[in-house]
């Protein structure tokens, strides 16, 4: 009854958003709005008229004269370069490598090769008017438009059938002939089309607009139902793909202007994902999906807004207008790096520097304007060229600590910039994004001096089994993973498996979010990420005592005798002492000193981590528990985790560590600390502990 009554409430989420679509723009509306017949190539991005700007541009500012200087060196290149219409071999099982064609990235190289240098040499051409660049460009699209299907092996039948599918999308999924890939090749090669059209005859014309009917609009047009992106708002495919779409439909107006239908439709399908950006700016699948999304979608936004001379513009959805870079710029690290919670961020700042130009002109930001001029390092692609940095004046946000509401996501902070001062970052939320989402629900991490004291994981491999049921069992998405709480082993649940229907309880919340010059202070409740058969109930309490102290309390629900595992993963080297953890970085050392009333031990182990791939390595992934013996029905494990300068001073803070609980069921913590005595008190609630203010 309970799984009829969830397949209910979905069909009916899922009925709404397809009449809220439907009830959106209409073929007839960009008819209306668009003069097809005074259309002139180029009008995508700018105009014959606007050029001139853009080659002042390229003369005057030296960001944009080192971009172009750049590309003009590459050119000289590929004008050489012999353009190979021998299609590799492309290979059967691309996640796995199992086989020579798996793993010799011939085919890949050929596919992006063809299309970029076909999409840099046409803007060259713009900017030059040299017919050479015309020709050549014409040679590496024609290679590309030869190609079978630009959907990649990845993303066809035979390996992502079994993968879950994301948020408002049925399980019933068998069409996989339209990709990402396919979104962002749509995308360039209509710029390469808008682009060259001049310098082409028809027959060439004829080629390239043939290539994008047949590998874009056909598979596509007037079946949206069959498209599982299609619907997916609260994934990031659903902007690449229908921006692919939209732009296609754009760049072949003058020939086939009956095209307004799709992109009346890439503007519903991504005005309906722009709605589901949080209320203040959080993206559910992480960082990168965020930029993958936000990034392709602004393309389609710009050139539909130019063309309708600005009556449809998607630069004007609330939710993207009033939060347009708060995810990545609250989600962003010292050493330009990233949190990489879920599948993605890490490695660098998120957002390009012309997605951000373009976010902060359109929607008129400082903050935005303050992360791309703070933050961010010179430009260098060519869209730098045609969205310049922003002429507002940056302003940083009032206070670098937020709780994104709609995912619970949160980030606690002193200061963006200031690497000698502790980031502390984490999630609640529901865990029901089978898609990129992990099981970590509690999960948070400790960052300092550019390292990451304690670590998340991050992403595992994307090979053939990381997007099936089976994705729950990597270290990586699995609870066992994350630093979290374990009672006799019992792990996290996912909200979906596949041909199953969703339950949206399964996750957990952020209860209370407090922010202040001095301190922070958030509490989480995970209790029902698990299955609570063993857990009866948790509750995380994590303090920031600004700059650089962390204090995490743990109030954990159990049967008594139960065996409780507090798990943490460190980004760095690490010493386990008889009762704290001396934590090892190349710029500092930290303390982690577990607070507990009763017995407790530090126990070490590792994850045995191996990818279904032939060309990943097997790896060992350390992790320590501290590990206690629940007396009653109620265990309080409190965690200090702080800057020290030896072993020594460590020792001090452990001797001098208290932890007490009157009649009332009242908390105090507390510890000394190079001659300052710290407190924390708690008052008992009708839920739980709650930090006195």
């Amino acid at each position: 009854m309970k799984q009829l009554i969830e397949h209910l409430a979905f069909t009916l989420i899922f009925l709404s958003v397809a009449v809220l679509t439907s009830a959106q723009l209409t073929k007839s509306d960009i008819d209306k709005a668009i003069d097809i017949p005074f259309l002139k190539h180029p009008y995508l991005y700018f105009s014959e008229k606007e050029k001139p700007e853009l080659q002042q541009r390229i003369k005057n500012d030296q960001e944009c004269n080192d971009i172009f200087n750049k590309l003009k060196a590459q050119a000289n290149m590929w004008l050489q370069m012999p353009v190979d219409k021998n299609i590799p071999i492309q290979g059967k099982n691309t996640r796995a490598g199992w086989s020579e064609f798996d793993r010799d990235g011939k085919y890949s190289n050929y596919y992006n090769t063809n299309r970029n240098n076909a999409f840099y040499l046409a803007f060259l051409y713009q900017m030059t008017g040299e017919q050479k660049y015309a020709d050549k460009a014409f040679e590496f699209a024609d290679a590309f438009c030869d190609l079978t299907t630009w959907t990649q092996r990845a993303h066809e039948f035979p390996i992502i059938y079994s993968r879950i599918m994301p948020w408002n999308v049925n399980d019933d999924q068998v069409n996989f002939n339209f990709d990402h890939y396919n979104g962002d090749s749509g995308r360039m090669m209509a710029a390469v089309y808008d682009w060259l059209y001049l310098g082409l005859n028809v027959a060439q014309r004829d080629r390239i607009r043939g290539a994008l009917i047949e590998k874009v609009v056909t598979r596509v047009r007037g079946n949206y139902e069959f498209h599982w992106w299609a619907t997916a708002y609260r994934c990031n495919w659903c902007g690449v793909c229908n921006s692919g779409v939209g732009l296609t439909g754009l760049a072949l107006l003058t020939e086939n202007p009956q095209l307004t239908d799709i992109v009346a439709e890439s503007y519903n399908r991504i005005n309906n994902m722009f709605n589901e950006l949080g209320e203040n700016g959080g993206w559910q699948e992480g960082g990168g999906y965020w930029n993958y999304g936000i990034h392709t979608s602004t393309f389609f936004a710009d050139a539909l807004k130019r063309i309708t001379n600005g009556k449809y513009n998607l630069f004007e959805n609330k939710r993207l207008k009033s939060n347009p870079v708060n995810f990545p710029l609250y989600i962003s690290l010292q050493e330009k790096r990233s949190l990489n919670f879920e599948d993605s961020g890490g490695s660098g700042l998120i957002g390009s520097t012309h997605l951000i130009n373009k976010l902060a002109t359109e929607t008129n930001s400082k903050v935005a304007a303050w992360y791309r001029t703070n933050l961010l390092g010179a430009g260098n692609d060519i869209f730098d060229i045609i969205w310049p940095r922003p002429e507002i004046k940056p302003e940083p946000p009032k206070n670098p600590s937020i709780h994104f509401r709609t995912i619970d996501w949160w980030v606690m902070r002193s200061d963006f910039k200031d690497p000698k001062k502790v980031i502390v970052a984490g999630k609640a939320g529901k865990n029901d994004d089978p898609h990129h989402g992990h099981l970590d629900i509690g999960n948070f991490i400790v960052h300092w001096q550019g390292e990451y004291f304690i670590r998340d994981l991050g992403s595992g491999s994307y090979d053939e089994k990381y997007f099936d049921n089976a994705r729950w069992d990597y270290p990586q998405a699995s609870s066992a993973g994350h630093n979290v709480v374990f009672v006799n082993g019992e792990k996290q649940i996912p909200g979906k498996l596949r041909k199953q229907p969703y339950n949206f309880e399964v996750g957990g919340k952020v209860v209370e979010f407090r922010t202040s010059e001095k301190r922070d202070y958030v509490l989480m409740n995970p209790t029902k990420a698990y299955p609570n058969k063993e857990l009866k109930g948790w509750r995380r309490h994590i303090v920031l005592e600004k700059p650089e102290i962390t204090i995490v309390l743990d109030e954990i629900k159990a049967y008594p005798g139960a065996k409780i595992e507090v798990r943490f993963h460190p980004g760095v080297d690490f010493e386990i002492k008889k009762d704290f953890v001396f934590l090892k970085g190349e710029k500092g050392e930290m303390a982690f000193i577990p607070i507990v009333k009763q017995q407790f031990e530090i126990q070490q182990g590792k994850h045995a981590s191996q990818f279904i791939n032939a060309t990943k390595d097997f790896s060992w992934i350390d992790y320590f528990d501290t590990e206690v013996k629940a007396q009653g029905e109620k265990t309080i494990v409190a965690t200090l985790i702080l800057p020290v300068t030896n072993s020594e001073e460590a020792q001090k803070i452990v001797a001098s560590k208290q932890i007490k609980q009157d009649k009332l069921g009242d908390l105090s913590l507390s510890f000394k600390r190079k001659g300052i005595s710290y407190l924390y008190e708690f008052n008992l609630s009708d839920d739980g502990l709650i930090l006195k203010k």
